[in-house]
């Protein structure tokens, strides 16, 4: 009698071990691909109740004031390293200005002939207007207070490169200073 029902047993065992696997394959088949795509549904229906929530807040006109008052102040912000285009030229004799309080000699000041990007550049809004000075100065101080005076301009004068000439041994005037110096300037509209 025992044999009877220990292959009975195995006979259920084997059934039940061969309906196991196959509702395991059917599982991986049929449910495992959506539960994958129920978690990404989840994902996003959260992205999305956060666009329509931000959208809410943005209708609120506490949200919208806090919003014109942040853009106000990046504009202000954009206005401390871009020059208008209009504006353009009188940078030139506003670093004329710091250079004669700096009491610097010899000063000269041209636009740079070698256009760096001023067309080059793919920026829609911005080019780079770049500017070339020579003076002659008394000593390191006068020198570096200049220098400190461009680069704390509003807006911000890039200095890019300078070059410094010991002077000869015959004459004592000072030393000859080439600085290359570079401003951010906006386009206009139609161009």
């Amino acid at each position: 009698m025992k044999s009877i029902y220990g292959r009975y047993f195995k006979r259920v065992a084997f059934i039940w071990a061969g309906c196991f696997v196959l509702f395991f394959f059917v599982y991986m088949v049929m449910f495992a691909p959506q539960k994958n795509s129920k978690a990404q549904l989840k994902k996003q229906l959260e992205e999305k109740k956060q666009m329509y929530e931000s959208a809410l807040k943005a209708t609120e006109k506490e949200t919208q004031i806090k919003l014109r008052e942040q853009i106000e102040q990046l504009r202000n912000r954009l206005k401390d390293f871009v020059v208008n285009f209009e504006d353009a030229t009188n940078l030139t004799f506003d670093i004329s200005q710091i250079a004669s309080d700096k009491a610097v000699t010899s000063f000269n000041i041209e636009t740079s002939k070698k256009d760096s990007g001023g067309n080059q550049t793919s920026d829609k809004y911005i080019f780079e207007s770049r500017i070339d000075i020579n003076f002659l100065t008394a000593g390191f101080n006068q020198f570096a207070a200049l220098l400190n005076a461009l680069e704390r301009h509003r807006p911000v004068i890039f200095v890019d490169r300078f070059v410094i000439t010991r002077p000869s041994e015959k004459d004592s005037s000072g030393r000859q200073v080439k600085m290359n110096l570079a401003v951010f300037v906006k386009k206009t509209q139609d161009s």
